[in-house]
């Protein structure tokens, strides 16, 4: 089989983590088979439709790298993809089932009790009677001869069940009883829903509708839809639900945050894609930190799990901090530096070789770009905690001369991080001190602080001008 996946998103809002993760999971499943992902817009909502949706959504896609064979902006075969342009295939399409006799023209009026095309789970839901299903097609002529408005609905079976087979949960079964004859075209000729799903995955040959859970009920009415038109199914596999860390349902404070503020907070985009692969499925090495070349190699339907599962934001930030760690150091780099730009100086100066040692510092903590300024203090001098550890520090007898040596060497050190690496380990041996005892002092001399990240590298930093003058205060406040 030649594996096409489609995510069909509506542009009435903001992508966020719960919805994209379909969108993933399309997209790592085409790409396992090297086959085609069709990225398709449901727009025919007007009503719901945002301006500027579309465009951010596929701005928002992008950004995840995750890219399409076929869609509104690059085209392809199967053509357009937008549902809002594709009237004509879903006139054509019901009167194809007319013909087939396997749909129906309805006249009753939509005030009628008779008629609704409400979901059942609305509570003001109104079963059809089916009225319409019984006249010839001779009285229904008539009636559209004489400017009767009509919707047309599905003629579903009156008995047995309707068996729709899920790679994740087995058979799902549903009394043809439980479905009635739902509307496939309004009065005004749009399409609903379901009608329109099932006619673009059957004309765009969708092989696989990988989709969230809150999809099952529908999905016995297209299967039906399916087989009114003598079309294969398509493999279907529903997602597990995502819930919020409490277990209930997904709100901005957890996973419903759109996508674009997850970029904004300076997400890495890999492990966004990374930790949404793991909502619902597993490596089968239960390994959790995977590139997108391992995920794509790995993905498989079989290891998806039906069971809902939480969304947990500090998993979010540690994977992304894996994430982090594994990057290239020009590529933290980059995207430290709009934030560094946003502190102001003395890190706005940044560049160069201190740029890069800055960062070398504090890449191991971080989980997005956005959260270097909530580590920037490890390079200032905090003189209210340098008065808060005074008492400690005069206390403390190797403190004095410790500081008393690092100011003589300050002026002749070789000023890179190795050099004053080497500089505070002679110093050590000089003043015959070692561990807290030799860098408790300096430490607290330059950030105020009696721990932190690599000294010798935040010494750097900090040059030596500053050095030498944070040293001097020090051992007046000694």
């Amino acid at each position: 089989m030649s594996v096409r996946t489609r995510f069909a998103p509506s542009p009435t809002g903001a992508l966020h983590l719960g919805n994209v993760r379909a969108a993933v999971f399309n997209w790592l499943f085409a790409r396992h088979h090297r086959g085609q992902f069709v990225l398709r817009l449901e727009d025919t909502d007007v009503v719901r439709n945002v301006d500027g949706a579309e465009q951010a959504l596929i701005d928002d896609l992008r950004w995840l790298g995750l890219d399409w064979n076929e869609g509104p902006d690059v085209g392809g075969e199967y053509g357009p993809y937008r549902q809002s342009e594709r009237s004509a295939i879903y006139q054509r399409a019901a009167r194809q089932l007319l013909e087939r006799a396997t749909a129906y023209r309805c006249f009753c009026d939509e005030d009628d009790d008779a008629a609704s095309s409400s979901d059942p789970g609305d509570p003001g839901y109104r079963r059809y009677s089916g009225r319409c299903r019984t006249l010839s097609s001779e009285a229904s002529q008539r009636q559209v001869d004489a400017g009767q408005p009509f919707v047309i609905r599905i003629a579903t079976p009156t008995s047995g069940d309707v068996v729709v087979h899920d790679v994740v949960r087995g058979d799902i079964r549903a009394p043809a009883d439980d479905v009635d004859d739902f509307v496939l075209l309004r009065r005004d000729g749009r399409p609903t829903y379901n009608f329109a799903v099932v006619v673009d995955d059957i004309e765009m040959k969708i092989s696989h509708v990988i989709r969230g859970s809150g999809h099952l009920s529908n999905t016995p009415k297209q299967a039906l839809l399916f087989d009114a038109f003598g079309a294969e199914r398509p493999v279907f596999a529903h997602l597990p639900q995502v819930l919020d860390p409490s277990g209930g349902k997904l709100s901005k404070r957890a996973g419903a945050t759109s996508v674009a503020e997850y970029r904004a907070q300076g997400h890495l985009p890999e492990a966004i894609v990374n930790y949404l692969s793991l909502l619902g499925w597993s490596h089968p090495e239960e390994r959790e930190v995977l590139t997108r070349d391992e995920l794509v190699a790995s993905i498989s339907l079989e290891r998806l799990g039906a069971s809902d599962t939480a969304f947990d934001p500090e998993k979010l930030r540690w994977v992304g901090q894996q994430h982090m760690s594994q990057l290239p150091i020009a590529e933290v780099e980059a995207g430290v530096l709009p934030e560094l730009l946003k502190a102001g100086p003395p890190f706005s100066n940044w560049q160069g070789d201190t740029l890069r040692e800055a960062v070398e510092v504090l890449r191991s903590r971080l989980g997005t770009f956005g959260e270097v300024h909530e580590h920037l203090h490890f390079f200032v001098l905090s003189a209210e905690l340098q008065a808060a550890h005074l008492p400690e520090l005069r206390a403390q007898p190797t403190a004095l001369p410790v500081l008393e040596g690092l100011q003589r060497r300050l002026q002749d050190v070789e000023w890179n991080p190795a050099g004053l690496k080497e500089m505070l380990k002679d110093l050590g041996k000089a003043e015959n001190v070692r561990g807290p005892g030799l860098y408790h002092p300096v430490r607290w001399a330059v950030t105020g602080r009696t721990d932190g990240p690599d000294l010798a590298r935040i010494l750097f930093v900090n040059g030596r001008a500053v050095c030498q003058q944070q040293v001097r205060q020090a051992l007046t406040l000694l």
